[in-house]
């Protein structure tokens, strides 16, 4: 019985979606769509960055690196219940590329309404390329020169205590942006401006500046001062990397050789597409589906941060919820969403940092929920989490 309801469940809601132009329910013959490419042309690449992005908007942070620390806490249970191979979507800087190692998509789509996060993605996207492992990828984010002795098997906490007392060299500092530069204009052929140039100094800048120390709360020097969350310490860039799953399995993006191998193929591919857009917005998240839609994918994860939590302080939460209702998902289409402030959050991590929690969600039951008139407040979005 119970499982009857619950298939009938996921049939209403899959139909909602069909409605709003998401997934086919048709079981009759079609056109075969084109599968998801095994790489992207650089014109195409830049082509989608440019075309399917909006105008960009405001966030009150800076946002170089994220202050979830629990953000690997799901990943065992995402690896039971989602599919290889469909279509990622995210928000923020680089714990999107922890969650893309593990769910393997064909394509990934990073979605933020700062044009500076798109730009934040670019500099990751050079400097990975350009880097045939972490250590190197490490030295160039950080303007370091590489410490010798370092093996390949080395774990998140060798690899950055090997870095510890490396002083920041801004010979290399210049010499590294200038390859930066000419790895995304010369090779790449994208067409940056010299405002986005600016954008791309920016950041670097912070991350030469911090060091391994860079937090969400960092402000760089003549930009006032840094966020605090409530008095509590950020977490670092290195914490963050040296997290675990809250199983005591490290599986951050750089925690072996293996995790950052695939991630550097995806960027090489330039399966790893950075765009501008507001989830609330008429453009971004509609074109994704489109293009999913087209290349008969399917999206089998959306990780959106606490933007809700904003989105919910206006009508802005209808209309996003009305774009996710265009995508193509099935039904173990998941959101991965981070809530702050959940007063029942477990304590197993010791790093500083805000009080948060990383939940799940159906995607396709959500969507129902919301069509029904039964989410009509942030509340019930995490009530209906797990």
């Amino acid at each position: 019985m119970l499982l009857s309801r619950r298939r009938s469940q996921v049939a209403a809601s899959l139909a909602i979606i069909a409605m709003f132009g998401g997934v086919s329910l048709s079981l009759g013959s079609r056109v075969e769509a084109p599968t998801i490419p095994d790489r992207i042309g650089d014109d195409v690449f830049w082509r989608m960055v440019s075309d399917y992005s909006e105008p960009g908007g405001f966030f009150r942070s800076d946002n170089f690196v994220s202050n979830e620390i629990t953000f690997q806490w799901v990943l065992p249970e995402l690896a039971k219940t989602t599919k290889l191979g469909g279509v990622y979507l995210g928000v923020g800087p680089d714990q999107n590329f922890t969650y893309i190692v593990a769910m393997q998509p064909k394509i990934a789509f990073i979605v933020d309404i700062r044009r500076q996060n798109m730009l934040h993605h670019l500099l990751y996207k050079a400097l990975i390329e350009l880097s045939p492992d972490r250590a190197e990828f490490l030295s160039r984010l950080f303007s370091r020169p590489r410490p010798g002795g370092l093996d390949a098997n080395a774990g998140p906490a060798a690899l950055f205590q090997a870095y510890a007392n490396v002083p920041a060299d801004s010979a290399l500092y210049t010499r590294n942006f200038a390859a930066v530069k000419e790895h995304l204009i010369a090779r790449h052929k994208f067409a940056l401006t010299n405002d986005d140039l600016r954008s791309i100094e920016y950041v670097y800048t912070a991350f030469f500046t911090a060091g391994p120390d860079l937090t969400y709360s960092f402000t760089m020097p003549g930009r006032g001062n840094g966020m605090m969350f409530y008095g509590r310490r950020m977490p670092t860039y290195a914490e963050l990397m040296m997290e675990s799953d809250g199983a005591g399995n490290q599986r951050s993006y750089l925690a072996n050789e293996d995790n950052y191998r695939a991630l550097r193929e995806l960027e090489r591919n330039n399966l790893i597409v950075p765009l501008v857009g507001d989830f609330a917005g008429d453009k971004a998240i509609r074109t994704i589906g489109q293009y999913v839609r087209d290349h008969g994918a399917t999206v089998t994860a959306f990780y959106t941060s606490n933007v809700e939590q904003y989105l919910f302080q206006s009508d802005d939460w209808k209309k996003f919820f009305g774009n996710v209702a265009t995508l193509p998902v099935d039904t173990s289409s998941t959101f991965i969403r981070a809530v702050f402030n959940f007063t029942t959050m477990p304590s197993q991590t010791g790093t500083p940092g805000p009080r948060s929690r990383t939940m799940l969600a159906s995607i396709a039951e959500q969507v129902q929920a919301f069509t029904e008139g039964r989410i009509q407040s942030y509340w019930d979005v995490i009530q209906t989490s797990r």
